[in-house]
């Protein structure tokens, strides 16, 4: 294995807290020390950063891969690739393909296809329950052995408290880790705004806050009840925070994560019914990014994930209601989170805590940080450069971001896996 010494960076720590200039070794695909001052002579290949920031990799729970079942929206390649332009070296990701991820030879398939084909690390969740229409509960303790590491529904909620209960209950027996979408599926059902002032306005179908507040309340109950461990998927409402705090205050073993869109976007993008900004929960009022942006900064709120769904050109091109929900954002979620980070709100520690660190240690990964001994899954990137997005230089199949033509400043410079570089900006 090569060893490595990057010099003259800007190491940002999450685990620590600090953003300082440094040096970084590198040996067998682990990280051995690191320190300011002059660096250590070795044998080893110098990589001169030029003050550039090197942290851990991204680590994003809830990326969808569309294989199989829609392999024309994104493959296991096209993520792979753009996972590595956007500095993520480990996805997560989501049991929503068609069939559903819910049998253990399904998940050996979509193992095998990441692994023949992405440069990074790839962990699967499969579904909760089969088909994931709520009605009876998957094999978990098969699925754990065939190497999942969560259990998810996604966005199709378990309406049936008596079933989530039981499967909450042998999750805790298992060990297993059960993620969540907090949504009351009454009120969101068939909503594409938020409900207020300007949904009214468009002529929109719309869901309340309250919707989201509804669901997580129903979810500490059965946590409290079962004592499972649970992570909300996206916490986007200001309701929603108050209820998450006291669980966490009282012990319940439960973790919440919000989504890049609804840190960076509120409900007044979607201006005259851009259907690229129509994404799950829909897009919330700014007084709700600003709550989403300080629960971060507390640390009430855990993790900050991409949600990357891809959607191809005929799902996008129709009437905002009609049209499907979701956005790429493998490669804009870096330089989409730097805007809190130039905008003073979050600093590079804080980010880098919610897109690696937390989400390492919910799954037991050793990854997401600095330390001597963690893998060395690293991005170099330049949190100053400006660029204009143009949506079709994107890796994904799929180019329905909401960010394309808008200024961003920051991009990846290169993406280190076990200390192997997989990704360098031309």
């Amino acid at each position: 294995m090569t060893k490595l010494i990057f010099t003259n960076a800007r190491l940002i720590d999450p685990e620590a807290g600090t953003d300082a200039l440094g040096w970084l070794h590198v040996a067998d695909g682990r990280i051995v020390a690191s320190g300011d001052g002059p660096a250590p002579e070795a044998d080893a290949q110098v990589i001169d950063c030029g003050g550039q920031c090197l942290a851990p990799g991204i680590v994003d729970i809830g990326v969808k891969v569309c294989e199989p079942g829609e392999r024309h929206k994104e493959s296991y390649k096209s993520a792979g690739l753009a996972a590595a332009a956007g500095g993520v070296t480990t996805m997560v990701t989501r049991p929503d393909t068609l069939p559903a991820i819910d049998t253990p030879e399904t998940l050996e398939f979509v193992t095998r296809r990441a692994q023949a084909d992405t440069p990074v690390n790839v962990l699967t969740m499969a579904a909760l329950t089969k088909g994931r229409d709520g009605r009876e509960m998957t094999e978990i303790g098969f699925l754990m052995d065939a190497g999942a590491v969560a259990f998810t529904d996604c966005d199709h909620v378990v309406k049936d408290t008596k079933v989530f209960s039981r499967a909450l209950t042998y999750a805790r027996a298992c060990g297993a880790l059960v993620i969540a979408h907090p949504q009351d599926p009454g009120l969101s059902h068939g909503a594409a705004a938020t409900s207020g002032k300007f949904a009214a306005l468009r002529g929109l179908p719309a869901v309340s806050p309250m919707a989201e507040r509804m669901g997580l309340d129903r979810d500490i109950a059965l946590l409290e009840m079962t004592g499972a461990t649970y992570h909300a998927d996206q916490i986007t409402t200001a309701r929603a925070l108050p209820a998450l705090e006291r669980a966490k205050r009282n012990g319940l073993d439960i973790t919440a994560g919000t989504s890049i869109h609804h840190l960076t976007l509120n409900e007044l993008d979607v201006a005259d019914y851009r259907t690229f900004f129509k994404v799950k929960p829909p897009l919330r009022s700014e007084d709700d990014r600003q709550a989403m942006i300080e629960a971060v900064r507390s640390g009430l709120i855990d993790t900050i994930s991409s949600m990357h769904t891809p959607q191809d050109e005929e799902s996008k091109r129709l009437p905002f209601e009609e049209a499907a929900s979701g956005a790429v954002a493998l490669e804009t979620l870096l330089p989409a989170a730097l805007r809190l980070y130039h905008a003073d709100q979050l600093d590079l520690p804080a980010l880098f805590r919610a897109m690696t660190l937390n989400p390492a240690k919910r799954l037991g990964l050793d990854c997401g940080r600095l330390s001597a001994g963690a893998p060395a899954d690293l991005v170099l990137f330049d949190p100053d450069v400006p660029f204009v997005l143009d949506r079709f230089t994107l890796k994904s199949k799929s180019q329905n971001t909401p960010f394309d033509g808008h200024r961003m400043q920051g991009k990846v410079t290169a993406t280190y896996v076990a200390g192997k570089e997989i990704f360098r900006r031309s």
